[in-house]
């Protein structure tokens, strides 16, 4: 893989582990404001995109490339709604798509076909990300004002926690 494509797949990296940094300090604001389920459930999204650093991780270390991690920002904390975290974790997810979208255009130009499977693979995974986030916030729209809604959401948002655990 070239040097281009390898800086490209780094940033990928610490960009998906920036992700699960942000999903942690969301977990925690949940957790804080009397919300574990949401708190779970962001719990195992950032597992999860610790996992996919580590598809990058593993895929540029297969092709003989050198991993070398980017510094991560300080995630923010202090939210003023549970929507608010969610809009903020779908926005962060289109960054994501984004990213995954320009290193398949790199991927093309610089004929790096070798990369194209496993960033096929991210683009369905993108597709999913945005879909859920974008449910959440649908059904948090459909809950209004509405704490028992808010709390039964909560409760259902937990469930997920306990399948990835």
């Amino acid at each position: 893989m070239n040097q281009a494509m390898n800086t490209a797949l780094n940033d990928q990296i610490t960009m998906e582990l920036q992700a699960a940094h942000s999903y942690l300090a969301m977990a925690a604001w949940f957790d804080s404001t009397g919300f574990p389920g949401m708190a779970t459930w962001m719990h195992a999204q950032s597992a999860e995109e610790t996992q996919h650093a580590l598809k990058f991780y593993q895929f540029v270390l297969d092709r003989d490339g050198r991993v070398e991690l980017g510094s991560l920002d300080a995630p923010g904390s202090g939210f003023e709604s549970v929507t608010a975290v969610f809009e903020a974790g779908l926005a962060q997810e289109q960054d994501v798509t984004a990213s995954i979208n320009n290193l398949y255009a790199l991927a093309m130009a610089e004929k790096d076909f070798a990369s194209l499977p496993l960033l096929d693979w991210f683009i369905t995974e993108q597709i999913e990300e945005e879909s859920t986030f974008s449910q959440i916030l649908d059904d948090l729209k459909l809950a209004g004002d509405s704490a028992q809604a808010i709390l039964f959401l909560d409760r259902e948002l937990a469930a997920r926690g306990a399948v990835a655990q």
